[in-house]
């Protein structure tokens, strides 16, 4: 199925300091490439038709990187200059640098896996949902809430105690880490809230009672996230172990 990208690099990366005092988190290095190449070689490989990135902190060098080694390719730009967004603001920004009704793969740029976006866009298709949250069963501290029809129904925080839930009607529900990938069917665009800056997660939430989100799971694959100095280390044995 044709659909086009939006790669999520605007964050500070402030848990990877010192690393990212002096360069932003997308071209943090993982091996012998940045974090951004990893996901932008492997989005444009598996066909993806246009890539957008949203940038913030030091976002003049992830401009210059793209410029430098990517030249020719669909790749666009949307500047988040004077704060951030969140994710959902900053989806909702980069709208408009879009193929206008093409699904889009929204995907954090400090997330390496062996997920299959082929099998991601297929299950998305076939389940005719709004949005496809890749998730597993790991541990962490928050977690969506899914029914047996991998439907979202809610959401929940261990750490804080907090759950949301949108349905009342009792059933089984189960908890699954988000992954950090996504693939949303483009009418999403047009059920964004008026406000500017605001979370995927939030938005979900309120959406899913009316429209189908599902989850994909993907545990038996290979997936880690590099928020901290420690994990770039997993994230090279990640390498090695797919090599």
């Amino acid at each position: 199925m044709p659909f086009q990208a939006m790669i999520l690099a605007a964050g500070q990366g402030t848990r990877l300091r010192p690393l990212t005092n002096s360069i932003p988190k997308a071209l943090v290095k993982v091996g012998s490439k940045t974090m951004f190449d990893h996901v932008a070689q492997k989005l444009l490989k598996s066909g993806a038709q246009r890539l957008v990135v949203n940038v913030h902190h030091l976002g003049g060098q992830i401009v210059d990187h793209i410029k430098q080694h990517y030249s020719g390719q669909p790749i666009y730009i949307s500047f988040e200059t004077e704060s951030l967004l969140e994710t959902g603001g900053g989806l909702k920004k980069a709208a408009h640098l879009m193929i206008p009704d093409l699904p889009v793969l929204v995907h954090n740029v400090d997330v390496l896996s062996d997920i299959s976006f082929t099998k991601l866009a297929a299950f998305h298709k076939k389940n005719r949902a709004l949005a496809t949250l890749a998730v597993r069963n790991r541990n962490t501290k928050r977690y969506f809430l899914f029914n047996d029809q991998w439907q979202l129904r809610g959401w929940t925080n261990k750490e804080t105690d907090e759950t949301k839930l949108v349905h009342n009607q009792p059933e089984t529900l189960h908890e699954m880490a988000f992954s950090g990938i996504h693939f949303i069917d483009p009418i999403l665009f047009d059920l964004f809230p008026d406000a500017n800056r605001f979370s995927m997660v939030d938005f979900y939430l309120q959406v899913c009672s009316q429209h189908k989100i599902v989850g994909f799971d993907h545990t038996t694959g290979q997936w880690t996230d590099i928020g901290k100095p420690e994990q770039l280390e997993e994230a090279s044995r990640l390498l090695n172990h797919k090599r």
